[in-house]
């Protein structure tokens, strides 16, 4: 069940598009062809797009327009792409990232 807007009361009417259908996180969705890949998500109810690297909590759509990387997804294997700025295309697998070590060395840890 799709939680699209249609008809937009200042906007109107989206144009029909193509139906695709796509994977993510091994659960198959259908979205627009060319739309956004955030967009098909949350068309598609899917809030948490990925996990914080080290504290797990829950990331999804924030700023939309590709400023601040809340929206990173691994697609087709490529780790960090913004789903908010990437186009969905037929088939793609789409998987949210879960916790990583962290990049940032302990300098509070002594030396040896």
């Amino acid at each position: 069940m799709t939680q699209r807007i249609v008809d937009h009361p200042i906007l109107g009417s989206i144009e029909e598009k193509e139906q695709v259908s796509f994977t993510f996180n091994e659960k198959e969705y259908y979205g627009m062809n060319g739309e956004p890949i955030a967009a098909a998500l949350l068309a598609n109810g899917v809030r948490t797009l990925r996990h914080h690297e080290e504290k797990a909590t829950p990331r999804g759509i924030y700023c939309n327009i590709g400023h601040c990387f809340e929206c990173r997804v691994t697609v087709d294997g490529k780790q960090g792409v913004r789903s908010c700025l990437t186009p969905l295309q037929e088939g793609m697998v789409i998987e949210s990232g879960g916790t990583l070590p962290t990049p940032v060395k302990d300098w509070s840890a002594k030396n040896e």
